[in-house]
């Protein structure tokens, strides 16, 4: 089964909001893995707009399930990802002033950069993900970087999707076949919904996680977060 991690940003932005501690972010994690989530996924930010990165030490003391750090590995963040040491990290190149991550890494052009900042976490025994466009060229490039998995950024699919899914899906099946020939595992996320996770899901094969939250929290506020987790767990069964 494809484990389900799910991206507590959107409730730190309601949190934020007030400036206050309602709702609670540690408890709603708790809860979210009571409902049966396999992970959490967090994306601090250097503004700190949503989680904190306080946030993240009290997530990794007090949640017994997969933490899920991602984010631009600027020196900040690479120090915090040392310091918390969660159970993957996931590198997005996201700018510093973007609203949502838009696009994957260059793995070839920036391989020297991204070279150095693995092998650290690596060394600190943190499996690191790169998040890459489903571009073949790209998923090669993370295996030489020696990436344990890379995610998939399924923007691109959730956008074309209504209008032709074969299509859409293409590019994420051939990467996903040279994925598992040269041994790389799969994770995927952005834009995933109830709306087109099944497809997605059957049409790519052994993806080991997704991450998704602005749809999932979205979805939450008409059926309920536990109810929304749930028929999340069994699309992916």
């Amino acid at each position: 089964m494809t484990k389900l991690s799910v991206n507590i940003n959107k409730i730190a932005t309601l949190r934020n909001a007030r400036n206050e501690n309602y709702p609670n972010l540690l408890k709603t994690a708790q809860d979210i893995l009571s409902f049966g989530a396999q992970g959490i996924t967090v994306h601090p930010r250097p503004d700190e707009r949503h989680v904190r990165y306080s946030d993240v030490y009290e997530l990794k003391k007090n949640i017994n399930s997969e933490l899920n750090i991602e984010g631009n590995p600027i020196k900040k963040f690479i120090d915090l990802v040392n310091d918390v040491k969660p159970d993957q990290v996931t590198l997005v190149p996201d700018s510093e002033h973007a609203i949502t991550s838009n696009s994957g890494w260059d793995t070839i052009t920036n391989f020297s950069y991204l070279n150095d900042i693995i092998k650290e976490f690596k060394s600190n025994s943190i499996r690191v993900s790169i998040f890459i466009d489903p571009n073949i060229n790209m998923v090669e490039g993370a295996k030489k970087l020696n990436a344990d998995r890379i995610e998939l950024f399924t923007g691109p699919f959730a956008k074309e999707f209504d209008l032709n899914r074969s299509e859409a899906v293409k590019n994420y099946v051939k990467c996903s076949k040279i994925a598992n020939e040269i041994n790389i595992d799969i994770n995927a996320g952005h834009d995933l919904n109830h709306h087109n996770l099944l497809f997605f899901s059957e049409s790519v094969k052994n993806i080991k996680e997704v991450s998704i939250g602005h749809a999932l929290i979205t979805e939450s506020l008409y059926l309920g977060l536990e109810t929304t987790i749930k028929t999340y767990l069994d699309i992916l069964k």
